[in-house]
């Protein structure tokens, strides 16, 4: 529950019979125990952090030496993951006390609280400045990822909130681009190594890994690519390297790894060369930092600095590479994939929305639900959102004059969705979809010159709540976003 205050502004075949034959080239891949999108096993089998790449392609741009050594590190800048229970109880999180409330960039409102449904006993978050805690509701599949949480005097507080689903791809999306308290929108939890993982026996860890880089491997443009949607702010004036927030770095097949004495290490690098790591933050003078769960008390160097360690941590980072294209993917189940999903909703039901017919109330973006919500009671009501902010202008997904989109509305309750697009004037009608009921579509192709947007939604006036939201998706896969080679 959010209470809010004021709103800031044949060939497919012939691929898989590839795909499926390079799967006998990958090292096997056991079963585990636990299924995909559960607390010990985050999001689904085809997310990006539990597929791993077919026969990548690799930059060669190299990750600068910088002041200190590269790390895998928990503590304070790393984060916590705990996992509530239907006996946990509710808590309300408000805003740091030099701020009015907490801030939600999905619905992109200051929210005066939230209210988490089940809050574990455990939680404490990271000591750093960053505060992050992640908490993981398997009942409502969610994930809260918490930026800046600090308990002061007795009571919860944070700086932002975002929310992911625990079965999803653990990224954002277009339409819902923010979905954790990283940097690049993923939540903390994200490609973390976890406590159960460390001593499971096994020779990797089967997925992904979660990086950052400092300001001199990062680019400064692009900040970030896909799956990314976000990254740090100020990139094109502090970052002076070549690899965007959301790239994924690997170490190459012919990578010595069995030279490595350290077995934490060596499951590390072996990772690094089956699955790699994504780039989710910037940190401060470290040329890589691998993130850990907090007490999870991995320590590769031993409890005292090791230089035999360090030299080693030294050279994954000469020989980590940006992944520049790809064969294909497998995913988490051993199945082939030609390529990650990247027809992924770009609309958002958020505000600002203001009436236009009937005489409220007016519905409610609930982040939740990714839908207007109307209450109960009241007289129909048509409302619309002139924002732009309904589409956000993720840099990899932006509409393409032509290219064909769908339209899905869906609108419990008796309620319609509208989408119209405009010329740059916001006079001319580009496209019109019509008002659609819960469950029908528009298909469409992309109008040259579109500038703006608007969405109407109409709800209200029966004696239950009426919920409206879409879709808009690429019938068409775009461009894959890999091949990508770095700005020179």
């Amino acid at each position: 529950m959010l209470r809010a205050t004021t709103p800031r502004s044949c060939h497919v075949a012939i691929v898989l019979m590839i795909l499926a034959s390079a799967c006998a080239f990958l090292p096997a891949v056991s079963v585990a125990a636990e299924a995909f999108g559960t607390p010990l096993r985050p999001f689904s089998a085809q997310s990006p952090w539990n597929a791993r790449p077919v026969a990548p392609v690799f930059g060669d741009f190299e990750i600068p030496r910088s002041a200190y050594y590269p790390t895998l590190a928990e503590g304070k800048w790393s984060t916590g993951v705990f996992i509530a229970s239907a006996g946990d109880k509710s808590v309300t999180v408000l805003g740091p006390l030099d701020k009015p409330g907490v801030w939600d960039p999905d619905s992109e409102v200051t929210h005066e609280s939230i209210v988490i449904p089940r809050w574990p006993a455990d939680v404490v978050p990271a000591e750093g400045t960053d505060g992050h805690a992640d908490i993981v509701d398997p009942i409502t599949g969610i994930i809260h990822s918490l930026f800046k949480l600090k308990r002061v005097d007795g009571q919860w507080r944070a700086l932002q909130y975002a929310w992911t689903r625990l079965d999803g791809r653990g990224w954002g999306e277009p339409g819902h681009y923010f979905q954790g308290a990283r940097a690049s929108a993923v939540p903390t939890m994200g490609g973390l190594i976890r406590t159960h993982e460390v001593n499971d026996g096994d020779s990797v860890y089967r997925h992904a890994l979660a990086m950052s880089l400092t300001f001199n491997g990062l680019s400064p443009s692009p900040a970030y690519v896909f799956p990314a949607t976000s990254a740090d702010g100020g990139a094109e004036k502090t970052n002076s390297g070549q690899i965007p927030e959301g790239a994924l770095m690997m170490l190459p097949p012919e990578y010595d790894t069995a030279s490595i004495k350290e077995p934490k290490l060596r499951k590390v690098a072996e990772t690094l060369k089956l699955f790699g790591a994504y780039v989710v933050d910037r940190n401060v003078g470290t040329p890589f930092v691998i993130y850990v769960e907090n007490g999870t008390q991995l320590n590769v160097h031993g409890g005292k600095w090791n230089s035999e360690v360090a030299r080693e941590l030294d050279r994954m980072r000469s020989g980590l590479r940006q992944v520049v294209a790809v064969n294909g993917w497998i995913d988490g189940n051993g199945r082939a994939l030609t390529q990650l999903d990247q027809q992924l909703n770009l609309l958002s039901m958020r505000g600002p929305w203001r009436l236009v017919k009937g005489d409220g109330p007016l519905g409610d973006f609930q982040t939740w639900q990714q839908a207007v919500v109307f209450p109960p009671g009241g007289s129909v009501t048509h409302q619309i959102n002139t924002s732009g902010r309904t589409l956000h202008t993720i840099a990899w997904a932006r509409p393409q004059p032509g290219d064909r989109y769908l339209l899905t509305a869906r609108a419990e309750g008796g309620g319609s969705l509208r989408l119209q697009l405009y010329d740059a004037g916001g006079q001319s009608l580009l496209y019109d979809s019509g008002e659609l009921a819960d469950g029908q579509s528009a298909e469409f192709a992309w109008p040259k010159g579109q500038r703006a947007v608007a969405v109407t939604v109409r709800g209200g006036g029966r004696a239950t709540a009426c919920v409206v939201g879409g879709s808009l998706r690429p019938l068409v896969m775009p461009a894959p976003a890999m091949p990508h080679r770095p700005d020179r």
